[in-house]
Parts: structure tokens; C-alpha cells; sequence
């Protein structure tokens, strides 16, 4: 009875618009004082400074500095002119061109709302120019922004693996296979719109351009190789690897010749503010857990579960259920900070692989992501297409059609996310 009345405190705070982090803080404290003591809260700062500062937690603000200072030197727009250059003669070609960057921009900066406010800005116009409907452009955007939070890095993965006690590295190479799957499931999308609406192709395939394009974008290419091979390669970790892309985004913004000390303060700027939401929910979240535990909510819901069933599958499909309702009205970090330590007791005692169910909870949030009310990503895109979301949500729902499909795979099939794991780590 006491965990339902902190939860409802918890829900009337995030209804009146209290932000989570400071709704999640205030719903823990009153657990601890109503059924500890004032007594309890002496550890409460300590514990939240502790809960904050994790060495895997580093890379957080790491990546989306990597993220900010590459749309700040230029490396963006040289990676849509290559991408371009290679898909532009396609039917439609400009949208798989922004899903393309978007898988590749959102592997730097590991963040779906940065993806889309750095690209979104640059691509919608230009596809509204050549066609696009506000709607069709916003939907492309979004649903590839949300799909590129599984490819390494990405900023839910590192929560969930602090979360979880999860391997953040294993986690980052079970979202290959299925993130490469869905981009070309929205591709496949974008296709059909743009034969559908007669969409123009950009220009025709030409092989000098592509070599051009392809030795202005070369450089750029030094990111990925140095994350995913750094990472793969066991050489370094998610967040030494994330420190390496931020030095190497500086070197590449001085060597194009593109970056002022001014726009690097505005990308320290940027990354600051967007790193400060993600700890503050993070410290916020240790008082949290912390009285959860204590409540012994974890252990009564797995063995609630375990009386309704113990096969997985089932069991994975009702979180799967559940997750995708609590993504309605989450941001993705929240959620996971919220619900994650609960449920890891249940899926250790049927014998979940917490990496498998990682990348499955990355995915029911990144569908979370494109779903009103919340819909932080869909948002985004929606204001700066100047469209209105419900007419971009008739849109995007093939496109969330897509990530729904993903989802289902790796859920029942978990070779499809666990193949590289096993053939790297196992």
C-alpha cells in the first residue's frame, strides 16, 4: 500500500509539471521519511553525489559534446553530401539520406533529440523544398532518430547498463545487426511514400562525385572506426572511447576549418544542459532505488510474475506490453531509471539474458520516443517541420510500424541481437 501511494505522489507531481527528476526525489523522500524516519535522509546528498558519479556515466556528457561539436565543425553537412552523392539518384533519395546521417550522427552522440534538432534543422527544409509534405519530412526524421539509439553509442543503453549491471560494450554491439535491419526497414518506407507521392530523385548517380564526396567526408569516418573499433577491439572502453571522440570531433572541426571558439562555447553550451537533465534524473533516481529496495518491490514482483508463469517469452511479452505503456508517458532515461532495477530480479530468475533485454527495453523506449503524450523526439521534428503532430502521427505510424517489427524480432529471436555478442564476448 505504501509503494501505490508513492507512486501516485510520484504521478500528481509529474502531472502538475514537476519535472521528473525533482517528482522522483521528492516521492522518494517522503517513502524514506514515512517509513524510516527523518533519520533516514541524513546519507540522502551523499547518496545521490555517489549514485551520479559512476566512471561509466562519463561518457554521457562525452558523446553528446562528440555530437554538438560535429554539427558545429561541419562534419554534418560533409556526410549528407556523401551520403547523397551515393543514394541521391533513388526515387526519394533524401529521405534515406536523412536516415542514413541519422544512423551515423546519433552513432556519435548516442542521443535521439540531439539527432534530431542538429539534422532535423538542416533536412526538413530542404526536403520540404523538394516536395515532402511537413508531415512525411518530421516522420522520416524522427522514427530514424529513434532507431539510431541503438546503435553505439547511445545514452539509454549506458543507463540501463549502470542500472542493470549490465556490460555497456556488450550492450553497444547487440544493437548492430537490429539497428542496420530497421534503417533498412524505414528505407523501405520512405521508398513507397516517395513512389507513392512521385517524389523527385536528387541528381543522377555519378562516380566522380562520389569520390569527391567520399575524400571531403574521409576524415570524418576516423569517429566511428575509433568507437566501434576501439570498443570491439577491446582496446578501450565505452567511456575512453567516448572521451576519444570528442577530441577527435575538435581535431576534425580545426582541420575543416569550420569551428570558432564561439561555436565550440555554444557546443559546451549545448552538451552541458542536455548532460545536467540526464544526471539530475540519474542522482534523483538512486533515492529511488534505494527505497524501492528497501521495499522489497523488486522481489514481490518477480515472484508475483513466477506464480502467473515462468516462460520467458511470456513473460518478455508482458514487459514488453508494459514497457511500451510506460514509453507513452516517459522519457526514455526516466523510464529506465524508474522501472529497471524493479524488473532485473525477474528476468535474472527466468533466465533473461540482461543484454538481450537491454537492447528490448532500448527499443520499447525508442518506440516511446514517437507516441503522444510524451513523444519527445516526435516533438522535436514536429516543430521544426511546423507541423502538427497528429497529422505527422498518420504519417509515422508505418514508420513506428518498422520499429514495432524490430522489436518483435529481437525479442523472439535472440540470435538477431545476440550473435556478435556471443561471437565477440562469448
Amino acid at each position: 500500500m505504501m509503494v501505490f501511494c508513492i507512486f501516485l505522489v510520484l504521478l500528481v507531481l509529474i502531472c502538475i509539471n514537476v519535472p521528473i527528476a525533482v517528482a522522483l526525489a521528492v516521492a522518494a523522500i517522503v517513502g524514506l521519511v514515512v517509513t524510516e524516519g527523518v533519520g533516514s535522509l541524513v546519507t540522502v546528498a551523499l547518496d545521490m553525489y555517489d549514485g551520479s558519479t559512476k566512471f561509466s556515466l562519463i561518457a554521457i556528457p562525452m558523446f553528446v559534446l562528440a555530437g554538438a561539436i560535429m554539427n558545429a565543425g561541419g562534419i554534418t553537412d560533409r556526410l549528407i553530401n556523401f551520403v547523397s552523392s551515393l543514394i541521391g539518384f533513388v526515387r526519394g533519395g533524401l529521405g534515406m539520406v536523412n536516415i542514413g546521417v541519422s544512423l551515423f550522427f546519433a552513432e556519435i552522440s548516442g542521443s535521439a533529440v540531439a539527432d534530431v534538432a542538429a539534422l532535423g534543422s538542416v533536412m526538413i527544409p530542404q526536403m520540404k523544398k523538394r516536395g515532402y509534405s511537413g508531415p512525411l519530412a518530421a516522420a522520416i526524421t524522427s522514427s530514424s532518430a529513434s532507431l539510431a539509439i541503438i546503435i553505439p553509442p547511445s545514452i539509454p543503453m549506458i543507463v540501463y547498463g549502470v542500472s542493470a549491471n549490465a556490460s555497456i560494450e556488450q550492450l553497444f554491439v547487440a544493437g548492430i545487426v537490429p539497428g542496420l535491419i530497421g534503417a533498412v526497414g524505414l528505407m523501405s518506407v520512405a521508398y513507397a511514400f516517395a513512389l507513392k507521392y512521385n517524389l523527385p530523385t536528387e541528381e543522377a548517380f555519378n562516380t566522380r562525385k562520389v569520390k569527391d564526396a567520399f575524400k571531403e567526408a574521409l576524415p570524418t569516418f576516423l569517429l566511428p572506426i575509433i568507437i566501434l573499433g576501439g570498443i570491439f577491439g577491446g582496446f578501450v572502453t565505452a567511456t575512453e572511447a567516448a572521451g576519444l571522440a570528442v577530441v577527435v570531433a575538435l581535431g576534425l572541426g580545426f582541420y575543416y576549418g569550420e569551428i570558432s571558439f564561439k561555436r565550440l562555447r555554444t557546443s559546451m553550451i549545448e552538451g552541458g544542459i542536455q548532460t545536467a537533465v540526464v544526471m539530475l534524473l540519474v542522482a534523483a533516481s538512486v533515492l529511488m532505488g534505494g527505497f524501492l529496495t528497501r521495499a522489497q518491490v523488486p522481489q514481490e514482483l518477480a515472484a508475483s510474475m513466477m506464480a502467473l508463469t515462468d516462460n520467458k517469452y511470456i513473460i518478455l511479452a508482458i514487459l514488453n506490453v508494459f514497457f511500451l505503456v510506460i514509453g507513452f508517458f516517459l522519457h526514455s532515461v526516466a523510464a529506465i531509471i524508474l522501472v529497471v532495477p524493479i524488473v532485473v530480479p525477474l528476468i535474472q530468475v527466468v533466465g533473461i539474458d540482461p543484454v538481450h533485454f537491454g537492447l528490448i527495453v532500448t527499443l520499447n523506449l525508442a518506440i516511446g520516443q514517437q507516441t503522444p503524450p510524451v513523444a519527445s523526439v516526435l516533438i522535436t521534428s514536429c516543430s521544426i517541420a511546423k507541423a502538427n503532430i497528429w497529422d505527422v502521427s498518420k504519417v509515422n505510424v508505418y514508420f513506428v510500424g518498422v520499429l514495432f517489427l524490430v522489436l518483435m524480432l529481437c525479442t523472439y529471436v535472440p540470435a538477431v541481437p545476440m550473435s556478435l555478442v556471443d561471437y565477440f564476448y562469448r
